[in-house]
């Protein structure tokens, strides 16, 4: 009898030991999640909507979300995309409400120094040009997109539409001193729960990024400017006019691999700070809170 018991309590042991593992999993899996935010930093008002939907009548024009996103959890702060600093493109656009992205990150507590990572979509300007101010990070980039915008695009018969020399040189600069990862291609998992994937061909190589977390979300940037363009499947500018049907593929890929249309976030749509809630002025928090 009493090794009957004996065994009965080994046995609710053990139990009680599973139920404690699992709920310790459960909660270190919690742990484990993404938080995304949007930040938005300044505003383009009176924007052609031509530009970012080709097929879009002329005249029509909208106010457009200068914005970077913060990706938050696995022990990192990893930002999708910078932002700009540099005067020229003030006065080049009709900036509205600018503050510099780290100081929009500073109302959340996110100092330069504690960005670990930026993952740079594509090399034009209001998306690459913020490198420079967080100078600890690590830049992951397209490895064709590096090499066409370090190279070719300045030759003759080269696109170098959209790309500031400053920031090519700054680029540069990061992978002499070792911070910057080349990506190899579309579909690459470059830090847990992050892939990329090309195709979109907004630039020479462009690149979107999805995010596990543990729904799933891809951030598009400028691969799918505005939420219209994803519910109707209208293509976003395009490196050439023969990548839009390219660029309407990777927005059905963007939809299926999110799970959802809602949960594929635009690069420039103003609706994305008014459809989350606010975490500061020009934040919002995209990731459900748990």
């Amino acid at each position: 009898m009493e090794r009957v018991k004996r065994r009965g309590s080994i046995r609710t042991a053990l139990a009680l030991a599973g139920v404690l593992l699992l709920s310790s999993a459960r909660v270190a899996g919690a742990a484990q999640e993404y938080e995304i935010l949007a930040v938005r930093y300044a505003t383009i008002e009176g924007f052609a909507l031509r530009g970012l939907l080709p097929d879009a009548p002329r005249g029509e024009t909208l106010d457009i979300a200068m914005a970077v996103w913060v990706i938050r959890g696995h022990g990192r702060v990893v930002l999708f995309d910078s932002g700009f600093f540099r005067e020229s493109w003030l006065t080049r656009f009709d900036v509205r409400g600018y503050v510099g992205p780290d100081a929009v990150l500073a109302r959340i507590g996110i100092r330069p120094e504690d960005v670990t990572d930026i993952v740079v979509s594509h090399a034009h300007w209001d998306h690459m040009g913020g490198i420079a101010l967080f100078p600890r990070a690590t830049i992951w980039i397209q490895e064709a997109e590096y090499a066409y915008y370090t190279g070719a695009a300045w030759q003759a018969g080269g696109n170098s539409g959209g790309i500031d020399r400053a920031d090519i040189d700054h680029l540069e600069a990061r992978r002499a001193a070792g911070s910057v990862r080349l990506v190899a291609g579309d579909s690459v998992e470059i830090l847990p729960g992050l892939t990329v994937f090309t195709g979109a061909r907004h630039t020479f190589a462009s690149q979107y990024l999805l995010v596990e977390s543990p729904e799933r979300y891809v951030l598009a940037s400028d691969n799918a400017y505005l939420y219209r363009g994803i519910v109707e499947r209208r293509a976003s500018a395009t490196f050439a006019p023969d990548d839009r049907a390219g660029n309407i593929a990777a927005i059905a890929r963007m939809i299926r691999l999110a799970g959802d249309a809602e949960r594929v976030i635009p690069g420039h749509d103003a609706a994305v700070f008014t459809r989350f809630p606010a975490l500061a002025e020009g934040v919002v928090r995209i990731t459900p809170v748990r």
